[in-house]
């Protein structure tokens, strides 16, 4: 199941508003690891655990203002959307996660089989994306959401999720593509460390 698919019933949201422990780890037991999932998806490296942390925390200081108007999971989505929003745009987070993403694929680098080249390809050139456009290409292509939800998770507008899925979709058809590999290091992104600068 998908995070913004998970809901609780009633009598366990009124119970997890009250604080109570047993709906509280309902919720917890529903969510962690659709949301774990989609973090690992936005963010890159090794701050999922703290991000998944953070996220519940914000979830549980603010069920007493959900009205219940959508799944508790597509309430909890967007929290979760957000938190990832406001560590990717921290240029201190982009920079550590950017060398500890690094010193991850050099200790542990090992050779793809030729089955899985295609979705290592396809998962590096992701990676290689700047942060906010690798965040609207997964909402959009991957969970579904419009432009318009886009712009209210990461509170910017429709046409800035548009410019940044259209730059993003012609960045990866340059580095998956063959026939213009040799042009795509000039249109690498710059990297996490020169963006903070």
């Amino acid at each position: 199941m998908r995070l913004h698919e998970v809901d609780l019933s009633a009598a366990n949201l009124a119970l997890a508003r009250s604080g109570d422990e047993a709906a509280l780890a309902a919720f917890y037991a529903a969510c962690a690891r659709p949301a774990y999932s989609l973090i690992r998806r936005l963010v890159p490296g090794p701050a999922a655990d703290d991000l998944l942390q953070d996220a519940f925390v914000d979830a549980i200081r603010g069920l007493a203002r959900f009205r219940g108007e959508v799944p508790l999971g597509a309430w909890f989505h967007r929290i979760v959307v957000r938190r990832c929003y406001m560590h990717l745009r921290s240029p201190w987070q982009r920079s550590r996660d950017w060398l500890g993403d690094l010193l991850e694929r050099v200790d542990g680098a090992a050779t793809p089989t030729p089955a899985t080249e295609l979705a290592l390809d396809l998962e590096r050139a992701l990676e290689r994306l700047p942060p906010t456009a690798r965040l609207v290409v997964w909402l959009h292509d991957v969970e579904g959401y419009t432009h318009e939800e886009i712009a209210a998770a990461t509170a910017r507008t429709p046409s800035f999720s548009k410019s940044q899925l259209a730059r993003a979709h012609a960045r990866l058809r340059a580095w998956l593509e063959p026939a213009t590999a040799p042009s795509c290091a000039a249109d690498a992104p710059a990297t996490a460390l020169e963006e903070s600068r």
